[in-house]
This record gives structure tokens, C-alpha cells and sequence, in this order.
């Protein structure tokens, strides 16, 4: 099966006219039942068909990725989807699960969201996941051209390419500043190893730029800050915001310029949340965000040659010469979640299809 979504418009047939997609199976009038993994959370919320039925229990991790709940409630749904990011198992109950998975005629459907982990021991483990996970499922799908490609050179599967939706709607009563840079940092990790580094090209561009840096930090994630981020705030170099995750789209609508940090990202949220509130994007080399919104300014940072502080503060300066970009059309939005749904009804109701006449 192949098939594209482009990022925007609707989406090429996913299955030929000569072979259209047969009607869903009349499970409770109709509705396909899908259990989803994770059971809920933004982008599985927008992309779920209304001819969808979700099948819980909601938990984390997924009851569904256990084997043997799998194998007592696979009778109660129709098809299963799993989003794929870091892995949850490890590689031997992965391989038990998969098994399960053939082994009951349960139909999987897998979106690759993340094909990289900055720490190369679990890229290995992400790897040797996906490689499983890919091999036993009935439809792959993903979010940019360039991850389809890397799915198929990789793991010799065409994967179908679906739009990311959207994921946050402008506040009208919160205004944006021209010339503001946000940047969000934490401790330092695998995927941001250096957030000081950051920090300071970051700086640097925005006051080339004409504009100023304000640095975010989640208020449960402010233990183990780099202490020069705290002196430079402390100095007036930069300012520093600390605020609760659920304002998170207010913080990057506030905002002229957004830096994305993490390193060894596929494809991002974030993004979608500034092209939604109005906000324009400097991503790392790394991944497919210029694929996803192609209105993105690039800079060097991968897992591989690392930060480029340089070209960071370049593309800091080349973003505030830009003019802030309009929020996204919510007509065009809404018409591309509603296609992007299409999508999935189409896919389930194919794949659920299939299970019934085995």
C-alpha cells in the first residue's frame, strides 16, 4: 500500500480505484474498534476518525503492549496502532509481543514518529525495535517524505506520509513581540548535551538580529540548570522564564523566533504548535523539520559533527530579519486534519477488512 499526504491539500488515494477500500466490519454499529498506543495524547487525539471507536484501558505504559493482555482482549478490537517513538519494551518482550501480534491475526497499523536516539546505545535498541515492529505490521506511516525515504532504505518499507495536524489553536487576546527568541533548555541530556552553549549563540544571534533572548525552562524541570544560563539571566544578558507545561503554546506565541534544541529529533510537535499560533522556526540539521514546514531556518546540530554555534547565531539573525509569520489558516487546519483522518479511516477500515475474510 502507498500513498502521500502532502503538507498541504488533500491526500493522494491511498488505495487504487480499481480496489477501494471495503466498508468497516459492523462492530457496534459500524465503528472500527482501535486501541491506540499511547491511548491518548494530542497528535493520536487529532488523527482518530470519527468512524473510530477507542478500545482502552488508558495506562502508561500501554496495557496493550503487554503480551498477555494482548492475547485476552484481542477479540474486543479491530485494529491495533502503535506510535512509535522511543521504545517502551525491551528487545526480547518485544519480540514476544510481535510474535503475539502475527500470531493472533490482530492487524497493526505503525506511525514512525522518531527514527533516532541521541544516545547510541538506545539508537541501537530504537533501531532493533523498529526493524520488529516494521516487519510485523500490516501499514506504516509517517509524517515527512524524507522519513519515508530513510523507513525505506533502512527497513525496506514504503511507509504512507501523513501531514501532522494541528495541535493548538492562537490565543486572541495574547499578543506576540517582534524580535523576541525563545529558547527552551533543561539539565543537560543526550539530546541537548550543552544547553549553556546554546544559550550563548543564541544569544548571540538575537542581539545581531536587533532583538533579545528569552530563555524557557518547564517549572518541573529547573533542578540541574546549568549554572551559567542562571548567571547570564542573573547579569540581564538574557531573560529567563520558568513556567508551568500547560502554557506551553502561550510561551512560543509570545514569541518572534522559536529555537528547537534537541539534536537527534525525526519530527517535532513544537513545530506544529508554532506554525499554528504564528511562530517562526530555527531547527537543527538533524531530522526532517524543514520537511515538515518548509517556512524553517536551519542550523548545525547533529549527533554527529554536534553543535555548530555559529550557524546558529546566523540563523537566529536571518530569522528576525523575517517577518513574523501569520497563524495558520484554521479553515485550511481543519480541512487538513479532516483528510488526515480520512486517511486513518481508510487505513483501518482496509486493514480490518482484511482480518475478516481470513
Amino acid at each position: 500500500m502507498v500513498g502521500r499526504f502532502p503538507d498541504e491539500g488533500l491526500p493522494d488515494r491511498v488505495t487504487s480505484p480499481d480496489h477501494p477500500v471495503p466498508g468497516p466490519p459492523t462492530t457496534d454499529g459500524g465503528r472500527l474498534r482501535v486501541a491506540a498506543i499511547p491511548f491518548t495524547d494530542a497528535y493520536v487525539d487529532a488523527v482518530l476518525p470519527a468512524e473510530a471507536e477507542r478500545v482502552g484501558p488508558a495506562g502508561d505504559p500501554s496495557p496493550w503492549l503487554d503480551a498477555g493482555h494482548l492475547v485476552e482482549h484481542a477479540h474486543e478490537i479491530d485494529v491495533l496502532h502503535l506510535h512509535v517513538g522511543d521504545a517502551a519494551l525491551s528487545e526480547g518482550d518485544l519480540e514476544c509481543w510481535s510474535e503475539s501480534v502475527r500470531r493472533l491475526g490482530v492487524p497493526l497499523v505503525v506511525t514512525v514518529h522518531q527514527l533516532r536516539h541521541p544516545d547510541l546505545d538506545l539508537d541501537a535498541r530504537l533501531d532493533a525495535h523498529l526493524s520488529a515492529l516494521l516487519d510485523t505490521a500490516e501499514v506504516v506511516l509517517t509524517l515527512t517524505r524524507g522519513a519515508a525515504d530513510d523507513i525505506s532504505d533502512r527497513f525496506g518499507r514504503t511507509a504512507i506520509v501523513v501531514a501532522h495536524p494541528s495541535v493548538a489553536v492562537p490565543d486572541p487576546e495574547l499578543g506576540s513581540e517582534r524580535g523576541l527568541v525563545g529558547l527552551q533548555v533543561g539539565p543537560a541530556s543526550t539530546a541537548v548535551p550543552d544547553p549553556a552553549a546554546l544559550v550563548r549563540a543564541a544569544h548571540s544571534g538575537a542581539v545581531s538580529g536587533g532583538g533579545r533572548l528569552r530563555v524557557l525552562v518547564a517549572a518541573d524541570n529547573q533542578s540541574g540548570l546549568d549554572p551559567d544560563i542562571w548567571q547570564l539571566a542573573g547579569r540581564g544578558a538574557v531573560q529567563l522564564v520558568v513556567h508551568p507545561r500547560e502554557e506551553w503554546a502561550a510561551q512560543l506565541q509570545q514569541l518572534h523566533v522559536a529555537v528547537l534544541p534537541e539534536r537527534c529529533g525525526t519530527h517535532s510537535r513544537d513545530l506544529e504548535i508554532c506554525r499554528d499560533v504564528g511562530t517562526r522556526v530555527v531547527a537543527p540539521s538533524s531530522g526532517w523539520f524543514a520537511d515538515q514546514w518548509s517556512d524553517v531556518v536551519s542550523y548545525g546540530d547533529d549527533d554527529h559533527g554536534g553543535l555548530d554555534e555559529v550557524s546558529l547565531s546566523g540563523a537566529v539573525a536571518v530569522a528576525l530579519t523575517r517577518p513574523m509569520p501569520r497563524p495558520a489558516d484554521r479553515t485550511w487546519r481543519e480541512e487538513q486534519r479532516v483528510a488526515v483522518q480520512r486517511v486513518h479511516a481508510q487505513v483501518y477500515a482496509q486493514v480490518a477488512a482484511d482480518r475478516s475474510w481470513v
